[in-house]
C-alpha cells in the first residue's frame, strides 16, 4: 500500500487509503462487495480521526458510496448530494425529537424498496447526540423518510460504549440495511465479519496501553 508523510504526526508515515498510521492500517480489512443501493455517509467532523470510527472501513469496502464530512451543510451542497435518487435516512423514528423541533419524517413508500439501484440511503456517522444535532440542523435531512431496521443481532461494536442494546456502528447498521434493502444477507455478511477483526485490532490497542499504563 502507498505510504504518505505527515508532518505534525510523531507516527509518520500514513497510509493514503485509509489515513491512518502505518502501525494502525485497516486496510487489511477491507472487502469490497458489490451493491446496488448507493451509500452517501455523512460523516460529523469528530468522527473523522476517530480511531474507533468505523465509516472509513465501510466506505472503502462499498464501491457505491460516498463519505462526506460536515455538520451543517449549506442547503445547495446537501441538494446536489441528495440529487438523482430516491433518498431514504437510515434513522430510527424518534417522537421525541419533536420537541428539539425535528419534523416528523414523510412515511416510506414501499414502492420505492422495489427498486434498489434508484435507492440512495443516507447514513449519519456521529455519536447519537451529534446525530440528532445534524438532524436538526439540515431540514432536508428531516424531509427524508426513514428506514427502520429489523430483527439485527446484538452490536459487535465492544470497543464503543452502547447507550441502547439496540445501537450498532455505522458499519453494522448499514450493511444491515443493504442485506434488508437487496434481499441478500449472504453477500455483506463477509464486510461483517471484517469489522470483527477490525474491533479485534483495536482492541489489542487499547489492552497493550493499558499494560503499559500499569507497568
Amino acid at each position: 500500500m502507498m505510504l504518505t508523510v505527515d508532518p505534525v504526526s510523531s507516527r509518520r508515515e500514513r497510509c493514503v487509503t485509509c489515513l491512518r498510521a502505518q502501525s494502525g492500517c485497516i486496510c487489511q480489512w477491507v472487502r469490497p462487495l458489490p451493491h446496488q443501493v448507493e451509500i452517501l455517509l455523512l460523516q460529523h467532523p469528530l468522527e473523522v480521526h476517530n480511531a474507533k470510527g468505523s465509516a472509513r472501513l465501510l466506505h472503502l469496502s462499498l464501491p457505491n458510496s460516498r463519505l462526506v464530512a460536515g455538520e451543517a451543510f449549506a442547503a445547495g451542497e446537501l441538494d446536489a448530494l441528495l440529487a438523482g435518487k430516491h433518498n431514504v435516512l437510515l434513522y430510527p423514528d424518534t417522537p421525541g425529537d419533536r420537541s428539539l423541533g425535528i419534523a416528523p419524517p414523510p412515511p416510506l413508500a414501499a414502492s420505492l424498496l422495489l427498486d434498489p439501484a434508484g435507492l440512495r440511503l443516507v447514513v449519519l456517522d456521529a455519536t447519537w447526540r451529534k446525530s440528532r444535532k445534524m438532524l436538526y440542523l439540515n431540514p432536508a435531512l428531516q424531509r427524508l423518510p426513514r428506514l427502520p431496521l429489523r430483527d439485527t443481532p446484538p452490536s459487535h461494536y465492544l470497543i464503543r460504549k452502547a447507550h441502547a442494546p439496540d445501537q450498532l456502528s455505522t458499519l453494522e447498521a448499514t450493511c444491515y440495511a443493504l442485506m434488508q434493502l437487496e434481499e441478500e444477507a449472504a453477500r455483506f455478511a463477509p464486510l461483517i465479519t471484517a469489522f470483527d477483526g477490525f474491533v479485534a485490532q483495536q482492541l489489542s490497542y487499547i489492552t497493550a496501553f493499558d499494560a503499559k499504563g500499569m507497568k
